[in-house]
């Protein structure tokens, strides 16, 4: 089994635990939503199981459309606003763990980079990961990148 994950927003007033079967690779998004979002170059996303994550505390919801044209569902603490994670429609059972929201964050390396066309010219991306200009073309090519890895 995969060693619980605890994280929660800026204020404390939400709170969740990830219990995973699996743990997927966390990712870089370096789209321009993601960079308003975060006030940030990029956001580091850790993608898990709906089914595996329990969250206590106010969430706020939102919406929009993604670069990708799917639509997002944006979960935020109620209180302060941390963004904590989100959904999309293109990947039904599956949320994005706003990896900076953890309490291990410095733990989450990103093992792929998405949006980089988008990407602030003074980032250097690691020599050998892989890299998109957009998304990953297909569902099999996502998946294949998560590389869910099972744990005993």
């Amino acid at each position: 089994m995969v060693p619980r994950l605890t994280g929660g927003c800026l204020c404390g007033a939400v709170r969740y635990i990830l219990t995973q079967r699996v743990r997927f690779n966390p990712y870089a998004c370096h789209c321009t939503d993601c960079q308003r979002r975060t006030g940030s170059a990029f956001g580091v996303q850790l993608t898990a199981r709906r089914e595996d994550v329990e969250c206590s505390g106010d969430l706020a919801r939102g919406q929009h459309v993604q670069p990708s044209g799917a639509l997002a569902q944006i979960f935020a603490c109620g209180r302060c606003f941390s963004r904590v994670y989100t959904t999309n429609e293109r990947r039904p059972g599956l949320i994005n763990l706003r990896a900076g929201t953890l309490d291990t964050s410095k733990d989450m390396t990103p093992h792929f980079h998405v949006w980089v066309r988008s990407k602030q010219p003074w980032i250097m991306l690691p020599a050998g990961a892989p890299a998109f200009d957009g998304d990953p073309p297909t569902r099999d090519d996502w998946e294949r990148l998560l590389a869910p890895t099972p744990q005993t």
